[in-house]
């Protein structure tokens, strides 16, 4: 692969080694031999300051002092003479004294003018000089001791350049040899890490179009296993949501054909209803005017068939006019204009139009709500819905027979409750009262011209203002409600 981790980061590891295998040659070429000189210089200086220390305690002659000594020379390699202030030579750790002298004498009054002076201190004086007959490169220090003796000290400083050039051969060698176990080791390592993303990579891959099979296989719990258990576990839950989805869009599928066809059924229903109603209205009003016509003699008997009729033919003309209202509202073909009105207003005004027939019946009104309040509907339909509540409570109410209307204002909608006394609604009637033709106590339906189509509208016209619209029983009776926007949007 072109991009491929397993490349760049054998490329890199390759890089690392090597820059500092040319890092270290490159401090061995600069500064190896000058550290090595440094070295060297402060051996003889720490040996000076020893001698010099032994020589103000009075301890330069002893046994002990000379074994210190002698032990630090041979540790350090380096020659030494101390010589009195009459050129006796006090003590010496070579055998050849003389030679020794003149070396030193030689450095002293400046025979060798090539030595290089390092430090003057004028106490010492470290210089680098060369033995020319040996062709070896020397540190020689000299200096006067506190007890006025003279200590002379060399050591050899080896060819430093032969021992860098050998020290960077090597270095060489060693770093051709990391580099290359170095690219061996790392290539294999990185493998190790991105066979596994590669392995993820693929299932990712497999994902993504919907193949949801491939598993990770892990070998551990470091962060690629984790991110390895994590794909799976996402597989998983992709497949399942997946298949919830699927499951879903079935049913729905099934609920969009369920519904076109019970709209179907609505509208094949109410159309035949329609029909079938228009041959009793016929008949009815045929019987109505055969009656008009003095079919039967008895005035009186004439007199009440006919209202009979006429009665029943209001009711089946009424029962027709719903079902069509109903059928618009549910169809949509039914326009809904939105505006803004007063609802306390509203609700006073179907109060007043229902007085007549709440005196009746001897039923007391209580309205709970302070006005104005406003609310964006259809201010017809909503005249309906109270309408239709109040004359079921009106039909409904027992006991007490009082009716109560509440408005409850709140900051998106405004809710109107109609509470009347007397029995409850059974519970398994509750969630049916809301169908067309349902009618929970038939014999009182039919007493007062009920037909089962006043709360469908209800329904209808709270499903076209997109509101709810509900019923509970509650203490001491049933509380029909419905919500309005108090808010244009």
């Amino acid at each position: 692969m072109k991009h491929s981790i397993t490349g760049k980061i054998t490329a890199v590891m390759i890089g690392i080694v090597a820059g500092t295998v040319l890092l270290c040659w490159f401090i061995n070429t600069s500064l190896l031999e000058d550290y090595y000189v440094e070295y060297k210089q402060q051996k003889l200086l720490s040996t000076f300051q020893m001698a010099d220390r032994a020589s103000s305690e009075g301890e330069i002659g002893t046994e002990k002092f000379i074994i210190r000594l002698e032990k630090q020379c041979a540790n350090s390699n380096i020659t030494m003479m101390i010589i009195g202030p009459d050129r006796t030579i006090i003590h010496s750790n070579v055998g050849d004294d003389r030679t020794l002298l003149l070396q030193f004498l030689e450095l002293i009054f400046k025979v060798d003018e090539d030595a290089e002076i390092l430090e003057n201190t004028g106490e010492y004086v470290v210089e680098k000089t060369d033995d020319r007959r040996l062709k070896t490169d020397y540190l020689v220090l000299w200096g006067n001791l506190q007890d006025g003796n003279l200590i002379l000290m060399r050591t050899a400083v080896e060819s430093i350049k032969e021992s860098v050039e050998i020290a960077n051969r090597f270095l060489a060698y060693v770093g051709v040899v990391a580099v290359i176990v170095c690219a061996v080791v790392i290539y294999v390592v990185t493998r190790r890490i991105t066979n596994p993303i590669l392995q993820l990579a693929d299932i990712s891959k497999r994902m993504a179009n919907l193949d949801f099979d491939a598993k990770f296989q892990s070998r551990g719990k470091n962060e690629v296993d984790l991110l390895g258990e994590h794909m799976n576990q996402l597989s998983e839950t992709l497949e399942e949501t997946i298949s919830e989805l699927k499951s879903a869009n079935n049913e729905l599928k099934i609920d969009i054909e369920k519904k076109t066809e019970m709209d179907e059924m609505r509208k094949e229903f109410i159309s035949n209803v329609s029909h079938e109603l228009k041959t009793p209205i016929a008949l009815i009003q045929g019987y109505a005017e055969g009656l008009q016509e003095c079919i039967n003699d008895d005035a009186a008997s004439r007199e009440f068939y006919c209202e009979v009729i006429m009665d029943e033919a209001d009711k089946m003309n009424q029962l027709v006019k719903n079902l069509l209202t109903l059928n618009q509202l549910e169809s949509g073909s039914e326009q809904v204009v939105f505006e803004r009105f007063d609802l306390i207003e509203l609700i006073h005004g179907v109060i007043n139009s229902t007085a007549i027939l709440r005196e009746q019946n001897g039923i007391s009104l209580a309205m709970h709500g302070i006005g104005p309040v406003y609310v964006w509907a259809d201010e017809f339909k909503t005249e309906q819905v109270l309408t239709n509540y109040i004359s079921n409570a009106i039909h409904y109410a027992l006991g007490e027979k009082k009716i109560e209307i509440t408005v409850l204002p709140g900051w998106e909608t405004v809710r109107v409750e109609v509470f009347n006394t007397g029995n409850h609604i059974p519970e398994q009637d509750l969630e049916h009262i809301w169908d067309k033709f349902y009618k929970v106590d038939k014999a009182r339906t039919r007493e007062y011209g009920g037909n089962g189509i006043g709360l469908s509208i209800v329904k209808a016209i709270a499903d076209s203002f997109h509101r709810e619209c509900g019923v509970s029983n509650v203490e001491g009776g049933v509380k029909f409600w419905f919500e309005l926007d108090s808010r244009s949007q």
